[in-house]
């Protein structure tokens, strides 16, 4: 059996300045060794650069100890060097836990990971991926069962008033390229019906039959014809005044805007009205877009629909066709809805999040947001708000790659 071999791990800390790579690793290349891992952080100027070594045969630790310290030394620096045995750490089974709080206080941090440790897992690593307008830190955790940590941290969560989401690692992740939003509040603040029907005379019906439904408390196809039969006889301009009165969530131009010029492909699914989520497409420049449809004889609402109804298994169905036509596996989407007739969309896709969702979208999404941004979303996909920032400032494509 061959010798295990022997490591030594150099970290320093201190005040960042350019040049420190650098200085160090040209240090170290007059001597036989191999790099095993490397990390670095800097946290408001403060740097803290990990760097795992494989010695050679016979390495020369006296003379390794003694540049490492001249370097340290001259750049003000502390240095601290520890040799071992063994071989170079495997990152498997790697998750990616992310933490959303406004504000994130440490008793959250501390809680959660407790969780994790309590798991028998490893935090690897952490990074901030934003600031504002809510604070988002990410994870990388690993030597944790998903579901385990999952159910555990969705229940601390709550206790602590954060969301928080467990994603598995890899390719999968990164390679996420389409994300379908439900429309009414979602992608835009309130319910269209409930403005249709204030004009109609018939709110509080309305009302009271949309939020059974969005508890999952009345069968969706049923329910909305019911309510479009309420508003019989509106007339059609009032459909123009409602489009003018919408309002989108906030950081949903933001949200749509980053994901745009990083190559994604966006789309809407509504149970709403196409009179509604053309003008949505034309304005945001989505991609694709399923609604129902109102219709309309002689400028009048007649109370009825026109064609198929868009309901829950309607909105899953026009997740696979949007993925199947922008040449994208299911594993590949997201779908962000905030209501029961979001189910079906949510489980079909390879990440479901739900956004201020009632409690039984929220117990079967991937991922649940609580706050009032929709572009916290972006930080779900591993982009940080200094990437929402850079986008910002190239020009975006003239069409997604593909298109």
């Amino acid at each position: 059996m061959s010798e295990r071999q022997l490591t030594i791990l150099v970290t320093l800390t201190g005040r960042d300045r350019p040049g420190v790579t650098s200085r160090l690793f040209t240090a170290l290349s007059a001597h036989e060794l191999t790099v095993l891992d490397i990390e670095q952080v800097v946290i408001r100027g403060r740097l803290v650069l990990g760097v795992l070594l494989g010695g050679g045969p016979d390495p020369d630790l006296t003379g390794i100890h003694r540049a490492i310290r001249a370097i340290a030394a001259d750049l003000g620096l502390e240095a601290e060097i520890t040799t071992g045995s063994g071989d170079a750490p495997r990152r498997r089974g790697q998750l990616h836990v992310t933490v959303l709080g406004h504000p994130l206080l440490p008793a959250a941090v501390a809680a959660i990971a407790g969780r994790v440790a309590a798991n028998g897992a490893n935090i690897d690593r952490i990074d901030r991926l934003a600031d504002r307008p809510v604070t988002c830190i990410e994870l990388a955790v690993s030597g944790a069962d998903p579901d385990w940590l999952r159910a555990a941290l969705t229940r601390e969560s709550a206790e602590q008033g954060v969301d928080v989401a467990v994603q598995r690692g890899g390719l999968d992740r990164r390679a996420m390229r389409l994300v379908v939003m439900d429309v009414d509040s979602t992608l835009i603040d309130g319910e269209v019906i409930d403005l249709l029907a204030a004009r109609a005379g018939c709110s509080e019906q309305v009302a009271k039959v949309t939020a059974a439904t969005m508890r999952g408390d009345l069968d969706f196809a049923a329910s909305l014809r019911e309510r479009v039969a309420l508003l019989a006889g509106l007339e059609e301009q009032v459909l123009a005044e409602v489009r003018q009165e919408l309002r989108l969530a906030r950081g949903a131009r933001t949200l749509i805007r980053t994901l745009r010029r990083l190559g994604y492909r966006c789309g809407i699914v509504s149970g709403g009205f196409t009179q509604i989520t053309d003008g949505l497409v034309a304005g945001l420049g989505l991609d694709y877009a399923a609604a129902n449809t109102l219709e309309i004889t002689g400028g009048k609402l007649t109370g009825q629909l026109s064609g198929p109804v868009i309901d829950r298994s309607g909105k899953a169905e026009a997740l696979r066709q949007f993925a199947a036509q922008a040449g994208v596996p299911l594993s590949q989407t997201v779908a962000i809805g905030d209501g029961a007739n979001d189910l079906d969309m949510i489980a079909a896709a390879g990440l479901g999040v739900a956004f201020n969702a009632k409690q039984v979208l929220r117990d079967a999404a991937d991922a649940s947001v609580s706050v009032p941004y929709l572009d916290t979303v972006l930080y779900l996909l591993g982009i940080s708000r200094d990437e929402v920032e850079a986008a910002d400032a190239d020009p975006p494509p003239a069409d997604p790659p593909g298109g």
